[in-house]
C-alpha cells in the first residue's frame, strides 16, 4: 500500500475528505469540514491526510489551542479528532498520522496533548496512544472536557481521559 500524508491546502482536498468520510461511515456536518478548512486558513489547526493508493484513508489534526482548558492554559496543542476509514485500519495509517502530527507539533510545542474516547470503539487508539508513551494528564475523567464528579455521569456524552507525552525537537 503507497501512503502519502500532506497537510490539507485546498477545497478541492477538503471536498474529497468529506466525501470519502460520509462513504466511510465517518460523516460529520458539513459544516464540519468547512470550519477546518477555515482554520487552517487562519492557522489555529493544522489538518493532514492520508492517502492510500490514491484514496482518502485517514486524518487528524493539530489544535494549536485546546479546548481543553488544562491544554490551553498550558500551552500544549491538542492532536485532534484522528480517525483512519474502516478499510484502512490496522494498516500503519493511524500511526503515520499521528507521526507527521507529532512533526508537525514538535517543532513549535512540547509537551502535546490528546483526548481518547472511553467505550470499546476506542481501544485501537488507547493502545496506539499507550504505545506510543502518551499517558493519563493526572487530572481524572473528563466529560465534555469538564471533570466528572463521584457518580456524576451523564451516560449519553463522550466520556474523555486526556492524555500528554513529551516531544523532542525534531
Amino acid at each position: 500500500m503507497a501512503l502519502r500524508i500532506y497537510t490539507l491546502q485546498t477545497l478541492q482536498e477538503t471536498a474529497l475528505w468529506r466525501e470519502a468520510f460520509a462513504k466511510g461511515g465517518l460523516d460529520r456536518p458539513i459544516g464540519y469540514y468547512a470550519d477546518c478548512f477555515e482554520a487552517n486558513r487562519g492557522g489555529t489547526r493544522i489538518t493532514v491526510l492520508a492517502e492510500a493508493d490514491g484514496a482518502i484513508a485517514g486524518c487528524g489534526h493539530v489544535l494549536k489551542a485546546s479546548g481543553y482548558a488544562l491544554f490551553r492554559e498550558a500551552g500544549i496543542a491538542e492532536v485532534n479528532d484522528l480517525n483512519v476509514l474502516p478499510e484502512f485500519r490496522r494498516r500503519g495509517v493511524g500511526g503515520r498520522l499521528l507521526d507527521e502530527l507529532e512533526a508537525i507539533a514538535s517543532r513549535r510545542y512540547a509537551p502535546i496533548g490528546l483526548g481518547v474516547g472511553l467505550d470499546a470503539s476506542y481501544v485501537p487508539a488507547q493502545r496506539m496512544y499507550a504505545n506510543r508513551g502518551y499517558g493519563p494528564d493526572d487530572r481524572g475523567l473528563r466529560l465534555v472536557r469538564a471533570p466528572v464528579e463521584p457518580g456524576g455521569l451523564d451516560r449519553t456524552a463522550d466520556r474523555l481521559l486526556y492524555w500528554a507525552k513529551a516531544l523532542s525537537a525534531k
